[in-house]
């Protein structure tokens, strides 16, 4: 569930948010309370996979490799993000820095010196070789988070300064030129709510309290979008939505 609201609507939930579940724990390593991703979303040379957010096809998928740091011996992530109807299913596979070129390739993980999750992996190999995707764009932001911990586990996120970066070379960077703030999203925060099992009532009441209105909102998709407007890239935003 996916909200984009105001800084000073940000500071007023968040003490709201911790009375129920505690800040992440990756949040507490860092100065600041906040921690930094990126992705690379692969897609095709057509831009179909953005062209199917855009169009809200029901029953899509998302490619990325994800990073939190530049340095090279921290691992990265290749994910599958599913949407099946209403529901969100991802799954990853852990890499190094040093195999994702090869991987982009289509070449088999050659024996390493750490474990990773190799059916995701070749799963996303296989979805990447069935549309032709390759890399298409980097999303960057930082994360502020709380998580709570049970069977029915609740994660509340509000992502800030969010940037894109177009690309066609296979690198995970959160440094370096060429990227564009998100204008969509300048001046607000994303606030994205997760949880597996019910809707917990506590989050109804957040949701009443604090008047939030559900919005469709992908950072992938608004980036791209605005690089199309800004004629970046191309085709153009209007020639999806017409064919939509």
């Amino acid at each position: 569930m996916k909200y984009v609201i105001t800084e000073s609507l940000a500071a007023a939930m968040a003490p709201f948010i911790v009375q129920y579940i505690p800040v992440d724990r990756y949040c507490k390593l860092q100065r600041g309370g906040v921690y930094p991703i990126v992705s690379l979303y692969l897609d095709n040379m057509d831009w179909r996979l953005c062209r199917e957010s855009i169009t809200g096809v029901k029953n899509r998928f998302k490619l990325r490799i994800r990073s939190y740091t530049d340095e090279p011996d921290y691992p990265r992530f290749f994910e599958i993000k599913r949407r099946i109807n209403t529901v969100i299913m991802k799954s990853r596979a852990r890499v190094m820095d040093r195999d994702i070129e090869a991987l982009l390739r289509g070449l088999p993980l050659p024996p390493q010196d750490y474990k990773t999750d190799e059916k995701a992996l070749n799963q996303f190999q296989l979805y990447m070789k069935s549309i032709n995707a390759g890399p298409g764009v980097l999303i960057r932001y930082w994360r502020q988070a709380w998580e709570g911990e049970g069977d029915n586990r609740v994660r509340v996120t509000f992502d800030r300064d969010l940037c894109y970066c177009l690309t066609r070379e296979p690198v995970v960077r959160l440094g370096g030129g060429g990227w564009q703030r998100n204008n969509m999203t300048k001046g607000h925060v994303v606030l994205e709510i997760k949880f597996t099992g019910k809707y917990p009532a506590w989050l109804s009441h957040m949701a009443k309290c604090f008047n939030l209105r559900l919005r469709s909102m992908s950072k992938y998709a608004t980036s791209v979008r605005q690089a199309s407007n800004e004629r970046w890239c191309g085709p153009t935003i209007s020639d999806w939505e017409d064919d939509g």
